[in-house]
């Protein structure tokens, strides 16, 4: 895969005009690599894990980064709890956007894709530990890219998350 490139999303597979249908094939068990890849970070307050301004956070942002015209038509957001109080959610641009946090992601990462209840995160993030491993790497940080939203994941009968994880 080249620097800076994920796999394609299709988005005109939309039938619920909020989220597309995820083809998980592409997305499983490949490598990628980043040089500067930027990202518009943004967090959300938990409680237990479970995000409380989700909605709010997602709105805000997206439409900072239309606004700016960064939108790179991927729709990859990285996610990453902190805590079980706070997560960070990274959205990857096309450049700056002014009045938001840009953070750059460098390095080589590894994913594979899960399905099920988002209750499964913790397997699913031991399960990453084993896949870097098998490619002879250690790893350094998990995200998870949750492809659809709930009321999405219901309609199409599938709740894919990819596992991202940062690996040296």
């Amino acid at each position: 895969m080249e620097t800076n490139q994920t796999p394609k999303f299709d988005l005109s597979k939309n039938e619920t005009g909020c989220c597309p249908r995820f083809d998980p094939t592409p997305w499983d068990r490949r490598d990628l690599h980043f040089v500067d890849k930027p990202f518009v970070k943004a967090s959300t307050v938990s409680f237990f894990h479970i995000p409380l301004n989700m909605g709010s956070m997602f709105e805000r942002t997206w439409a900072a980064i239309r606004s700016a015209h960064a939108d790179t038509g991927e729709f990859l957001v990285l996610s990453h709890d902190d805590t079980a109080w706070h997560a960070e959610h990274l959205f990857a641009v096309s450049k700056e956007v002014p009045g938001v946090e840009l953070v750059r992601l460098n390095g080589d990462y590894v994913t594979k894709v899960f399905e099920g209840p988002i209750s499964d995160a913790k397997k699913w993030a031991a399960a990453m530990e084993t896949v870097a491993i098998d490619k002879g790497k250690q790893l350094e940080k998990v995200y998870f890219f949750h492809t659809t939203c709930p009321r999405c994941a219901k309609h199409y009968g599938k709740n894919y998350v990819v596992g991202i994880a940062r690996v040296s």
